[in-house]
């Protein structure tokens, strides 16, 4: 479910669009909605709600819409529409110098051998599961890729709080007990 944000941005973007600016975001659509639903569409509110259905455009996800505002011109609400989903770093609310280390060291290591455990990992940092396919639509096929944008997504969502005794906490919790031990030999060597 979009946030009400999130829906008053996509309401922004489509009183935005021209009645020939959405004829051709249509068109640039018709190979995900059928036919007989792009007749039914008369505005941007309704094809991003079929875009919605369909797992084209989410809150996490918007480059699909953001590809063919493009196409068409508006980059200008693309930009919108990734502005809302990018917020600017808050620097004050980052970890310290030295625990920043250590999360990257972490981070490493997990990228290297979590492979298809990623989504239990997930769970137990307390992504929630939108978040997590969100993740997987990326990155389909790169299992390190998929690693790296989860622990990129975790410590976003944690800021400050990040800490890799939650990292190793939580592979423990996973049964990942020979990733946590590489971890610690790796910090304690450093």
């Amino acid at each position: 479910m979009s946030s009400f944000p999130f829906k008053t941005v996509l309401l922004e973007i489509s009183n935005s669009l021209s009645p020939d600016q959405l004829a051709q975001l249509k068109f640039l659509c018709q190979d995900d909605i059928g036919k007989r639903d792009l007749e039914r569409i008369d505005s941007g509110l309704k094809l991003f709600q079929f875009l919605t259905e369909r797992q084209k455009l989410s809150e996490d996800n918007p480059d699909y819409v953001c590809e063919r505002l493009m196409n068409i011109g508006r980059s200008d609400l693309c930009e919108r529409l990734r502005n809302f989903t990018c917020p600017p770093v808050d620097t004050e609310h980052l970890p310290s110098e030295q625990e920043t280390v250590k999360l990257n060291i972490a981070t490493e290591v997990i990228v290297e051998n979590l492979g298809r455990n990623w989504r239990k990992l997930g769970r137990k940092l307390g992504l929630n599961d939108t978040k997590l396919e969100s993740i997987s639509r990326r990155h389909p096929t790169e299992l390190e890729e998929t690693a790296a944008e989860l622990l990129k997504e975790w410590r976003k969502s944690r800021g400050a709080e990040a800490r890799t005794e939650d990292l190793i906490t939580a592979l423990r919790a996973c049964s990942l007990n020979l990733t946590a031990d590489n971890i610690e030999d790796k910090l304690n060597r450093k």
